[in-house]
């Protein structure tokens, strides 16, 4: 069964604002990648070389029935400093998958993509009334997967050979889930911190 996307919203946090993406963010979200691979590196396809090849990049999630993508603004500068979004999990009612997410590398480790999940995951469980996010990651990605597990993610399995990295070999994928009777006690404790 097919679910109906979550329609585009702004979410509004202490440190970023989501927004729904759109090819004004293009400039901002190519200057947020800084040229580095390591911020691409789990990424299928290419890191965009220029300003036009992250505008056909948006472009393209735009055109996208699947999801329902947004700009990460950093609020202290206003910028987009990266992208996340919901996706579309088939077979499952009620679920949604938080996924196409990166940031620029000076925002690592900042709390950034926390508050981003916390905004996301809020959303999902207290206004659309989901009863399950999934989250997946490249099984070569230790970095993602401990942030999802951070957040209360629970490893359900591995997608074996999913996608095609950039390079030509194929990608595993470690699968997650956080459930909504789940979800408030792992709130509690990443909002307490």
């Amino acid at each position: 069964m097919t679910a109906k996307m979550p329609e585009p919203v702004v979410l509004d946090g202490d440190v970023v604002q989501l927004v729904p993406l759109a090819l004004d963010h293009a400039p901002d979200l190519f200057a947020a990648l800084n040229g580095e691979e390591e911020v691409w590196r789990w990424r299928p396809g290419r890191l965009p070389a220029s300003e036009t090849a992250m505008r056909e990049l948006v472009a393209g999630l735009l055109g996208r029935p699947d999801t329902t993508q947004f700009a990460v603004i950093y609020k202290e500068t206003g910028r987009a400093i990266g992208s996340t979004g919901f996706w579309e999990v088939s077979g499952f009612d009620g679920s949604v998958e938080i996924g196409s997410t990166w940031y620029g590398r000076a925002y690592w480790r900042t709390g950034v993509n926390t508050e981003c999940k916390v905004l996301l995951l809020d959303h999902a469980f207290g206004t659309l009334g989901l009863n399950r996010v999934v989250l997946k990651t490249d099984i070569l990605n230790l970095r993602s997967q401990a942030a999802i597990e951070r957040i209360g993610g629970v490893r359900e399995g591995i997608l074996r050979r999913q996608y095609r990295r950039a390079d030509g070999t194929w990608r595993d994928s470690p699968y997650y889930s956080i459930l909504d009777d789940e979800w408030p006690a792992h709130r509690a404790r990443l909002t307490s911190r």
